[in-house]
């Protein structure tokens, strides 16, 4: 019976990649039903040595972590992912924390375009209870994924999840939008790894990768309450197509970035913003 350190060692020697010591650690610790920093500290335990070589096999033929393991944390939540939807990335985390800082007074009403597995809309709920909100995605398997998600965290009384073409049709109006939509061009190198495992329709956007964000923002003036606030994420060389495609709607937008310092998100401010009400700013 092998040590879970050579196992470990093993199991990462076979995955390669980026992290391959990470991977054979999540994967262990699914298996066994632990979390990693359980299996770190208290690394004396049986293993099913050929379960756990058919976990590692997948990832190194190229599966992702999450698909293996079905669920992904994303800001301290832990969700259930599938191949219907894209997988919560730390990047996006970024629009959580610009919102957050933005926000002088609560939301009360959160929008989340594009929702797919609900990370964004179930985070920001996580931090406003007082809040409610609405989760739009044209897929009905990414919605289904949404609403598991809703249930697994405890926020199904506060979140609502609905068919939709990003805005089209949606009467209310919201003091916060998320949304991280397509924006990948379609000839733009990208790994194989994403290509086979997470749906086309969540990371293609045409020729320059614009596409939704050209859908997208001329529907934000009816959907943001006054003294609302819009966070859209975009690819890291978006930035100034971003900004510039705005400022031709007369919007004012900022761009902001991830921890890594790449262009992540743009901020929009509605503006029918009045000075005695500045709630998102």
């Amino acid at each position: 019976m092998p040590s879970v350190r050579d196992a470990l060692a093993a199991a990462a020697a076979r995955i390669g990649g980026d992290t391959p010591r990470l991977d054979a650690e999540v994967l262990l610790a699914h298996m066994i039903g632990c979390t990693r920093g359980e299996l770190l500290l208290n690394p004396d335990r049986n293993i099913d040595q050929q379960a756990y070589e058919m976990l590692v096999k997948r990832r190194a033929n190229g599966e992702p972590v999450a698909h293996i393991t079905g669920q992904r944390e994303f800001w301290s939540l832990d969700l259930l992912v599938t191949p219907d939807v894209l997988i919560p990335r730390p990047d996006s985390e970024t629009l959580i924390e610009v919102a957050l800082k933005r926000c002088r007074t609560p939301p009360r009403r959160i929008l989340d375009l594009g929702t797919g597995s609900g990370a964004l809309l179930l985070a920001a709920l996580s931090e406003w209870p007082d809040a409610t909100g609405l989760g739009i995605d044209a897929s009905a398997a990414a919605l289904a994924v949404a609403q598991a998600n809703a249930a697994r965290t405890g926020l199904s009384e506060r979140a609502e999840f609905r068919a939709g073409n990003w805005g089209e049709g949606v009467t209310d109006q919201f003091d916060l939008i998320l949304c991280n939509p397509p924006y990948i061009a379609v000839d733009e190198p990208l790994s194989a790894e994403v290509k086979a495992h997470e749906p086309a329709s969540a990371l293609f956007a045409g020729a320059d990768g614009l596409d939704d964000y050209r859908r997208i923002l001329p529907q934000l003036p009816g959907l943001l309450a006054d003294a609302g606030l819009a966070v859209l994420e975009i690819g890291h060389l978006q930035g100034r197509a971003l900004l510039d495609m705005a400022a031709g709607l007369g919007l004012q937008a900022t761009l902001h970035q991830d921890l890594g310092g790449r262009d992540r998100c743009i901020a929009i401010n509605a503006w029918r913003r009045s000075a005695a009400f500045t709630s998102c700013q």
